[in-house]
C-alpha cells in the first residue's frame, strides 16, 4: 500500500517553510488543508493537534515527527509533508530538532485507520535513504514527486 499517494497531493507539500512553534506549524498545516475543505474547522485541528502533544511527543528521532489528530469535521485520511529550514522543538527522544515533519489527520471514527496509518508512516520514515531525499529538495514540486516515487516503488 501507498499511504502517501492517498494523503498526499502537491498542494499539501511544504519545501523549505520556516519552523517556529508546534503551534505555528499546526496553525499552517490547517491552513493548507482547510483551503480543500469548505465545512473545515482550523481551531479544531490546532487544538487537536495541540492535545495530542501534551500526551507526549509525537517526534520519532532523527529529526522526524508525525504529529496527528482526529476530527469530527474531516470525511477522509489527510496529510501535509514539510521540510523546515529552521528546525522545530518537538522535545525529540534524540534531542535532535525537528526538521521534517508529516501532520495526520483523520476522521473521528477511524481509529483502527489512524493506528495503522501511523505504522505505514513510521516505517517509511524510520529509513535514512527517505529522509536524505526528502531533506535534499528545494522546492515543495519536488518534495511532493520524491516522496510519492520512494513510497511508490515500495521502498
Amino acid at each position: 500500500m501507498n499511504c502517501l499517494t492517498d494523503l498526499l497531493n502537491p498542494q499539501r507539500c511544504l519545501c523549505q517553510i520556516h519552523g517556529g512553534s508546534k503551534k505555528k506549524l499546526f496553525e499552517l498545516v490547517a491552513d493548507v488543508l482547510g483551503r480543500e475543505q469548505e465545512e473545515f474547522h482550523p481551531a479544531e485541528l490546532v487544538a487537536g493537534m495541540l492535545a495530542r502533544e501534551k500526551l507526549g511527543s509525537t517526534a520519532l528521532g532523527d529529526g522526524i515527527a508525525i504529529p496527528h489528530c482526529r476530527l469530527t469535521d474531516c470525511e477522509s485520511p489527510a496529510g501535509v509533508l514539510m521540510t523546515i529550514d529552521d528546525a522545530a522543538d518537538f522535545d525529540p527522544p534524540d534531542g535532535e530538532p525537528v526538521d521534517l515533519l508529516f501532520a495526520l489527520v483523520v476522521p473521528q471514527e477511524a481509529t483502527q485507520e489512524h493506528l495503522n496509518l501511523l505504522a505505514d508512516l513510521a516505517r517509511l520514515f524510520s529509513q535514512a535513504e527517505f529522509r536524505r531525499a526528502l531533506r535534499e529538495c528545494r522546492t515543495s514540486e519536488a518534495l511532493y514527486t520524491t516522496a510519492i516515487n520512494w513510497a511508490a516503488r515500495g521502498a
